[in-house]
């Protein structure tokens, strides 16, 4: 964990923040992607996770437009748009949750073990 020194740390946050997930790649280990989340407050972040749990239905928001909900960019090649991320949540199926883990663990700085 990287300390952050007391002059830097601010109350004020900026709107976005940058983050690396590991997307396993199916026979090949995995892969880094370095997203841009979208940051929430507390009570934001309890809104959405509501949201969530309120559309866990079949009529429900895909993957991708999750994704499309919590981050806006990322460090691949190709554009972050709702097909870019359609065609990684089937193509990688554990895209989505390893997306979604990483933003929350950001977030409430909960730190996963390898």
């Amino acid at each position: 964990m990287t300390k952050t020194n007391a002059k830097k740390f601010s109350l004020s946050v900026a709107p976005t923040f940058k983050a690396p997930v590991a997307i396993a790649i199916p026979g090949a280990g995995e892969a880094q992607i370095i997203f841009t989340f979208k940051h929430r407050t507390k009570d934001e972040l309890k809104e959405f996770m509501e949201s969530l749990k309120a559309a866990d239905t079949e009529d429900g928001p895909n993957d991708a437009d999750v994704l499309l909900d919590i981050a806006s960019g990322w460090d691949l090649d190709e554009p972050f748009d709702a097909a870019s991320l359609e065609m990684l949540t089937q193509r990688y199926m554990g895209a989505a949750q390893a997306v979604i883990g990483a933003y929350f663990g950001e977030l409430t700085g909960a730190r996963t073990k390898n």
